[in-house]
């Protein structure tokens, strides 16, 4: 069964964007509105044009810093000042000093902000809105964000920054912590897998290694895998496997199999790379826009680009339930058929969003 998912809030920009709703960052003040009589008038001194009271803050708390990585902002409702029967929606706005760099509209009281920076101070405020009449802004209160983001995986999106040992998935096989890098998959039996609360139908998978060699154990080995449940990764028809591979050595090849498709490297298509252990490279699998790719940076997310191929594909990519892996399980080849070994892994990032600044470091 096709799943759409939703995402609340708007993807990071460095300029006001309307997220979601049908208003403007600043709408002007209507000269003559008709159809609400007792509610909109004259602008008062404040700009405002709707005759109710601001929303009242409620959290997070003023100069408060947060424990999680999204920030819920809920207020209270506004008051009309002539009628009770009215219907508003309230604008929230996230600025930067005094720049809006995120805005959203809703029915609702709350709003949850995803993808802002870590260790950040932000402002925000909200107001009612009716039609093209707004009311006075509320308060402005600011918030920061914390230090360092925990591990999370949630409907629509997984964040493993591993680096301190922890995960949010199970390591199985060999695996062992490196202590501020992150998590080695010692052999090719070693994995991370996460068992994806929902389904991703568009997105990225991405991550970080360090510890990568041009001359690898194994045939088919895995950088990163995904497939429909747990039956043989061989045969999987909903799988996506990148590939390392240690004969031939450093050659990159990967296969993605949708709904209707299967696309893969072919022949000439499957290139050879050199790596150095003491590297870090950014690896990621992105499946958007009926495109699946593969994007290797030498030197980090901002690195140099060392790879980059892709190609188109048909129908939905579905997996229920959808599995992921930091590596990759063995297939009907065998041991020699799992995981790239002696790779640190860190900073996994899966989402139907792009990848964040705060999983970079």
């Amino acid at each position: 069964m096709v799943r759409k998912l939703c995402l609340f809030g708007a993807a990071l920009t460095t300029a006001a964007a309307v997220a979601c709703g049908d208003g403007s960052k600043n709408p002007a003040a209507p000269s003559g509105v008709s159809g609400v009589s007792g509610k909109i008038g004259d602008a008062a001194a404040d700009g405002s044009t709707l005759k109710v009271t601001p929303p009242e803050m409620v959290a997070p708390g003023n100069n408060t810093t947060l424990e999680e990585s999204d920030a819920v902002l809920r207020i209270t409702a506004a008051t009309p000042r002539f009628t009770s029967n009215v219907q508003l929606r309230y604008r929230f706005q996230v600025l930067n000093g005094t720049s809006v760099i995120r805005e959203f509209t809703t029915t609702g009281l709350t709003w949850t902000v995803s993808g802002l920076d870590v260790n950040a101070a932000y402002n925000w405020r909200a107001r009612a809105e009716q039609g093209q009449a707004f009311g006075p802004w509320s308060a402005v209160w600011t918030f920061r964000t914390p230090n360092e983001l925990k591990a999370y995986m949630r409907p629509g999106e997984l964040y493993d920054p591993l680096y301190k040992g922890v995960t949010v998935g199970k390591r199985i096989g060999a695996t062992s912590y490196v202590p501020g890098k992150g998590i080695r998959l010692d052999n090719q039996s070693g994995r991370i897998e996460y068992r994806l609360p929902q389904t991703v139908q568009s997105g990225e998978f991405s991550m970080l290694i360090t510890g990568l060699r041009t001359n690898t154990e194994g045939q088919k080995t895995k950088i990163m895998s995904m497939a429909e449940g747990f039956c043989c990764i061989t045969t999987n028809d909903r799988r996506m496997t990148v590939e390392k591979r240690g004969d031939p050595a450093g050659v990159i090849a990967w296969r993605f199999v949708s709904y209707l498709d299967v696309v893969d490297t072919i022949g000439k298509q499957r290139v050879k790379l050199e790596f150095s252990p003491n590297r870090t490279y950014f690896w990621s699998a992105t499946w958007r826009n009926q495109r699946f790719e593969v994007l290797i940076r030498d030197g980090g997310v901002n690195g140099k680009q060392i790879y980059r191929f892709g190609k188109h594909y048909e129908g939905p990519y579905d997996p229920n339930p959808h599995i992921a892996w930091a590596g990759g399980p063995p297939g009907r080849a065998g041991i020699g058929s799992g995981s790239v070994d002696g790779i640190i892994i860190r900073q996994v990032w899966l989402s139907s969003r792009p990848r964040p600044a705060f999983a970079n470091r």
